[in-house]
């Protein structure tokens, strides 16, 4: 099994202003987001990445722009990892739509919320699911099932990418937290996903280069990871 680093984007200007970017265009990092995305290559120091794929947003190509920069690699860009398309929610401030009646259903019972004018939340995690197995499938056949990717991408579309891994129904998504710039691993093995670890911040991924996926789950916990 290929080992998964998802990467949510870092701080963008419209995270910092409690706006809902959606697809709005042009939205780009802020410093803060600048400098996640900087710490992002020297966690990621040593470990070898197979492929690097990426939302079409430009918030998560500037994220990445300092790892391609750092390994001299190119990015390929998977519209299905793009973020949510919100409708007429799009560029609207957060505390207004707390007001709206759909935000409870967001928030309690996700799976039945669309947004007017855009897409629903099932649909939206569908189609993200469906892009990153394709690519591990892909991945694994070219690069060999030891291979690590990375795949960046926004803050609901991950969650819903581990809610699946972890067997959760999309209503209880709103559990799972991905911050800015946060790394969430997963691999996919021939009987279940692995969730190796969520939403950190930080911490040295060195151990990854060493570390050889399982088939089955380790019973009573295992030994932990090896470094190399």
């Amino acid at each position: 099994m290929t080992t998964l680093i998802l990467l949510r984007h870092g701080r963008s200007s419209a995270n910092a202003a409690g706006v809902l970017a959606g697809r709005t265009p042009g939205v780009e990092l802020d410093e803060t987001g600048k400098a996640q995305a900087a710490r992002v290559v020297e966690r990621l120091a040593g470990v070898p990445l197979a492929e690097i794929v990426c939302s079409p947003a430009l918030r998560c190509e500037q994220t990445v722009a300092p790892l391609l920069a750092d390994r001299g690699q190119a990015v390929v860009t998977e519209p299905g990892l793009a973020e949510v398309d919100y409708g007429s929610w799009t560029s609207r401030a957060l505390k207004d739509l707390a007001k709206e009646p759909l935000w409870r259903v967001v928030q309690a019972h996700p799976s039945a919320a669309v947004f007017p004018d855009g897409e629903g939340l099932a649909g939206m995690q569908a189609r993200a699911v469906a892009a990153i197995r394709r690519h591990d499938v892909r991945i694994a056949a070219a690069h060999g099932p030891r291979a690590v990717w990375l795949a960046c991408s926004h803050g609901d579309v991950i969650k819903s990418i581990l809610a699946d891994a972890l067997g959760m129904h999309l209503d209880l998504f709103q559990r799972i937290s991905v911050g800015p710039a946060s790394v969430s691993i997963v691999r996919y093995g021939a009987n279940r996903p692995d969730v190796v670890s969520t939403n950190t911040d930080s911490g040295d991924l060195s151990w990854l280069r060493g570390s050889a996926p399982a088939a089955d789950a380790p019973v009573g916990g295992g030994a932990g990871t090896q470094g190399s």
